[in-house]
């Protein structure tokens, strides 16, 4: 028969030793050792024992230009799809779709070169955990790589049969798949990163999905651009509205000066961030605006300028990203700071208290419990 405690009187026990280490400061009872030894603390103020208390995160530079990549493949989608459904130029629709299709296999490769081999990537397509941000993104790049290669396969068919309906179908069909599955792609990884305990990221959760939108529509306009699209007034007002947003962020960030956002403001992830956001905010949205006052080719230079700031300027936006995570898990303060290590026990929920109470003895708290030390 086993002398280990039964799981409730364990953690009996250990609630004992956490009520005797508030009271004391020390933990002088059995269960303990070295008897007498302090209690360990952890404060926002002293960290613990100067020790990290996370990991920084392990991901190399495949992860920040896979974010870049598939953020301006799923943002291509959606506006190829747009350009469709509205009428506008074919050459324009055509050109999106490919710049999806295109997107989706580099977005994998760089995915599985990060994970290692390609078994890894395959084994997160075994289930589908919709609480989980990464089973989500797995499952949508599985999806809209798919999508969007049909759809743009089926507009090249169509192209070169003369308008067969039946390909024209089916590359709607697919084109309206790589858009809805192009949206949580610009916007997931935001999510995945912010649902991390990463201070940086998690203090940002809310914001992340959006200026990653916001960065993804920014660099797909400026890739259609740059292949010619540089007459379109529908894309020049989409990539002012992202420049706008870009720029918004920036200054967010700057004017919250609260210790998680640090490494966006300080060190060589703030200067990297600076940096990123200046060429995908407030550059191109004065070259853009410079564009609607002028005319001609001059016109199309400021556009042509202002697309390449930004694609540049996303892709640092994403490494900055990177940086400030690692920055901000290598500083003991910041998870503290963010109350999981200096939550209060009274702080709990009431439903967590009552279940302390019910753990412990009602007559006699302190009462051992007959564990061996």
């Amino acid at each position: 028969m086993s002398s280990e405690p039964k799981a409730p009187i364990r953690e009996a026990r250990l609630l004992e030793i956490r009520r005797e280490a508030e009271r004391r400061g020390i933990v002088m009872s059995p269960g303990a050792r070295p008897g007498g030894a302090p209690f360990p603390v952890a404060s926002p103020e002293t960290g613990y024992y100067g020790i990290p208390l996370l990991k920084k995160p392990a991901w190399t530079w495949e992860i920040p230009l896979y974010f870049f990549v598939g953020g301006a493949a799923g943002a291509a989608a959606v506006i190829g799809a747009m350009a469709n459904w509205t009428g506008a130029d074919r050459r324009l629709v055509r050109d999106a779709r490919w710049v999806a299709a295109l997107g989706g296999p580099i977005s994998t490769g760089l995915l599985i070169a990060d994970l290692g081999r390609p078994a890894r990537f395959l084994n997160m397509l075994r289930v589908f955990k919709v609480q989980s941000p990464m089973s989500v993104g797995a499952w949508t790049l599985a999806a809209f790589g798919t999508a969007s290669a049909a759809s743009a396969f089926a507009e090249a068919v169509d192209r070169m049969s003369g308008g067969l309906v039946p390909v024209r179908v089916l590359g709607n069909a697919a084109e309206a798949l790589a858009a809805s599955t192009g949206v949580v792609m610009s916007t997931y990884t935001g999510v995945l990163i912010g649902a991390t305990v990463i201070p940086a990221w998690n203090r940002n959760v809310r914001t992340l999905p959006l200026h990653f939108a916001a960065s993804g529509v920014g660099s797909a306009v400026s890739i259609l651009e740059l292949m010619g699209h540089d007459r379109s007034r529908a894309l020049n007002l989409m990539g002012l509205g992202a420049a706008a947003y870009e720029a918004y962020e920036g200054l967010e960030i700057e004017s919250h000066p609260e210790p998680a956002n640090e490494p966006l403001r300080h060190g060589v992830s703030g200067w990297v961030t600076r940096s990123g956001g200046v060429l995908s905010g407030p550059v191109p949205l004065l070259l853009r605006l410079a564009s609607f006052t002028t005319s001609g080719e001059q016109a199309r230079n400021f556009r042509r300028a202002a697309a390449m700031s930004t694609l540049v300027g996303s892709f640092i936006t994403r490494v900055a990203w990177m940086m400030a995570g690692k920055a901000s898990a290598r500083d003991h303060r910041l998870p503290l700071g963010l109350g999981a290590g200096a939550v209060h026990r009274q702080e709990l929920p009431a439903k967590a208290r009552q279940q302390e109470r019910n753990l412990l003895p009602s007559q006699h708290p302190d009462k051992q419990h007959g564990l061996k030390s």
